[in-house]
């Protein structure tokens, strides 16, 4: 197989149109990297390329789950790993990218917690104790069986706190020392990183202009749609940037111009963690968006890959 062209950077920045200029150029398909792109009917809000931005170019692991079903991290990798298979069978360059950094080192050093770790009555379980005494008695328990993962989850995070405690009491390992383990495999694939950034106010700039249009493209029907189809406002899929503040003014807790507002700003704070994830990973090669062209970063890109590419 061929190594994987790993595209990274913060939402805003860019990689959506590069990627695909990337494939154009390397007989390459792109895979996403986006745990919101997954869903189907999350289109607008999670800037999904269209149908004729694609330019013809195969995009995989998009529109493959309904928003009201649970998606995880194994079930993203296990279908990925086919997706590799195919594309090696084809010659095409894999392009993983998106900026969903947990997924993408998921599909470069493997995962860990497949089938195992899982325990659906006693996750059911969890919940009921939670909705019957609340989210902080779950996260205490959590704090003394898995100290590092209650430190990293809020006790509103009610999700990943169950999963925290269900992968301890089905494995006697905590999450913590699952996800240490997997740091330390050697990766299952080869990489070749690429980091696209802009400058800040540049960058929070691009963030304000696309969720105007968003705005403008209909994101507060799109929202409305789901909501009508019966979608509970605390699933996974409605906690995505440009829904879960829609649908606080959909619900009448504040107006339009404080959700977008709202979304603005947590759109900014997403993009400053996902800079800061992708920063820890001294294998990206980044390159400034303000500094080069795109055609000039997708040259530079295309000639390092193919370089490294034929040393592997």
């Amino acid at each position: 197989m061929r190594p994987i062209l790993v595209l990274v950077g913060p939402t805003a920045v860019g990689k959506t149109g590069l990627a695909i200029e990337l494939a154009t150029q390397l007989n390459g398909e792109i895979i996403s990297a986006d745990s919101m792109q997954v869903y189907k009917g999350l289109d607008i809000g999670t800037a999904k390329p269209t149908v004729d931005e694609r330019r013809g170019v195969p995009h995989h692991m998009l529109d493959v789950v309904e928003p009201s079903d649970e998606f995880s991290v194994a079930e993203y990798q296990a279908m990925v790993e086919n997706i590799l298979t195919e594309l090696a069978v084809k010659d095409k360059v894999p392009i993983l990218t998106g900026g969903t950094g947990l997924y993408i080192r998921a599909v470069l050093q493997g995962f860990l917690l497949g089938a195992e770790g899982k325990d659906a009555s006693l996750r059911a379980e969890l919940y009921n104790t939670a909705e019957k005494q609340g989210n902080e008695v779950l996260h205490a328990r959590l704090e003394e069986v898995d100290a590092p993962s209650a430190k990293r989850l809020h006790p509103n995070d009610l999700r990943r706190v169950v999963r925290a405690l269900e992968v301890y009491e089905t494995t006697g390992t905590p999450l913590s020392g699952h996800l240490a383990m997997q740091k330390e495999r050697p990766p299952v694939h080869r990489g070749i990183k690429f980091g696209l950034m802009r400058e800040r106010e540049h960058l929070y700039q691009r963030i304000d202009a696309r969720v105007d249009e968003m705005l403008v493209k209909g994101l507060v029907e799109e929202v409305q749609r789901l909501l009508s189809r019966g979608l509970a406002h605390d699933s996974t899929a409605m906690q995505a940037l440009g829904y879960k503040e829609l649908v606080g003014y959909l619900e009448g807790h504040y107006s339009l111009e404080e959700a977008v507002y709202l979304l603005k700003r947590d759109t900014r704070r997403y993009a400053k963690r996902q800079l800061t994830w992708f920063r820890r990973d001294k294998a990206i090669k980044w390159i400034s968006l303000d500094d080069h062209t795109s055609q000039e970063a997708v040259t530079r890109i295309v000639e390092d890959y193919r370089l490294q590419a034929q040393l592997d």
